[in-house]
């Protein structure tokens, strides 16, 4: 989410007057690469870019090939073969064991629905959505590389071509459903189309205003999450000890439920260092569609809470369990306050793709998602009910 921010924001300071700029999308991986399907890079015709498409040994030559899309006002799509180490083709030798296959398109600022605004409407998203994007096709077809169909989560079509919309209007409702990006081919393999599902960025509401929830805050922030810190004690909400903080509300632990709009793809960090506060904002959260709610301190502690919700008859569900974190974060050996919120961002990021946390070493099998039967990679998205399902009798 923040390399999407990243580029609008570039983009929206650039001088469009002045510049020229394209856009680089990674559409199909096979094999490995430093980046998955769906990484981004917004490239001027200065030779500036941000965001990436690899570690940064496909970025020059992809920066050659912008100019002759921006030239012919004509998307193309690159492929990278990265699978011998002995090919110089990019002058040095990756190593990398992959086939990249990279959009590249034009930028037209007086277009309406140019692939950076429909960047922008990726970002309103509430819910899942899925982009579906030719990058391949034959000369004949009246479906151009660089064509998209967008699906809302409002189920709205959104299409540059009738006839590309006509063709995935079906299969872009089973990605949605299934929530897996995927490579189609249609017409004997002639039009290939990337379906890319999008997801929210994480909102991450932050429960007690003290000097360790600082820290929190700006890491969440180098990621581009959005941030809120709360607190019933106005005192500890200062801005200047919170500058990363995208919101600050002060509200009493009464009337949270009502306060906060807490989604599935919410994470909540209960650090307030008050019990009794703690206690209260768990029976108000603990029904709510939060993905994540981790509790700091030790395990005791939160047995303490968990207990309060038995004994005021809320139920402490199968689901409610495999939601809750305590005591927060991944096993690092964290100390000091920073540490301890590298621990709790990582776990967070671990708990949304769905992996855990462990030492990639000791991973069997790719460190990225793959499709078993052709080897393409795709990103991992967070799946809402994903949680242990229980035993029926």
């Amino acid at each position: 989410m923040k390399e999407f921010k990243t580029i609008l924001k570039t983009y929206q300071e650039t001088d469009l007057k002045v510049r020229k700029v394209a856009l680089a999308t990674v559409v199909q991986v096979k094999g490995s690469s430093y980046r998955s399907p769906g990484a981004r890079m917004l490239m001027l015709d200065n030779g500036r870019w941000v965001g990436s498409i690899s570690g940064g040994c496909l970025e020059g030559d992809a920066l050659r090939k912008a100019k002759k899309v921006i030239l012919s006002n004509t998307a193309q799509t690159v492929t990278y073969d990265t699978t011998n180490d002995d090919d110089n083709q990019l002058g040095i030798g990756l190593g990398c064991n992959g086939i990249i296959d990279i959009l590249i398109e034009p930028i037209d600022p007086d277009q309406e629905n140019n692939p950076i605004n429909q960047i922008q409407s990726l970002l309103d998203f509430k819910n899942y959505g899925v982009v579906a994007s030719v990058f391949a096709t034959s000369e004949t077809s009246d479906i151009s590389v660089g064509e998209k169909c967008i699906l809302h989560p409002n189920g709205e079509l959104f299409s540059t071509n009738e006839a590309l919309k006509q063709l995935v209007e079906s299969d872009l409702s089973k990605v949605l459903e299934n929530k897996k990006s995927v490579i189609t081919s249609y017409k004997e393999d002639k039009i290939e189309i990337f379906f890319e599902i999008i997801q929210p960025g994480i909102d991450l509401l932050i429960f007690g205003g003290g000097f360790d929830a600082k820290p929190v805050t700006e890491l969440a922030n180098v990621l581009g999450w959005n941030v809120t810190v709360t607190d019933e004690c106005v005192a500890h909400l200062i801005p200047i000890n919170f500058p990363k903080a995208n919101s600050m509300v002060s509200c009493q632990r009464d009337f949270v439920a009502k306060e906060f709009n807490i989604t599935p793809f919410t994470a909540i960090v209960l650090m307030s260092h008050n019990l009794n506060y703690d206690k209260e904002v768990l029976m108000q959260i603990a029904a709510s569609d939060a993905a994540y709610i981790g509790i700091l301190g030790p395990k005791k502690r939160a047995e303490k809470l968990i207990d309060h919700l038995s004994e005021n008859n809320v139920e402490v569900t199968a689901e409610l369990l495999h939601k809750l974190h305590y005591p927060i974060g991944l096993d690092i050996g964290a100390e000091t306050p920073d540490e301890i919120a590298i621990s709790i961002i990582g776990e967070i990021q671990a708990k949304f793709t769905n992996r855990n946390g462990g030492f990639l070493k000791y991973r069997k099998g790719s460190i990225h998602h793959k499709d078993g039967k052709d080897d393409q990679v795709f990103r991992q998205v967070y799946l809402k009910n994903f949680f242990p399902k229980e035993k029926s009798n």
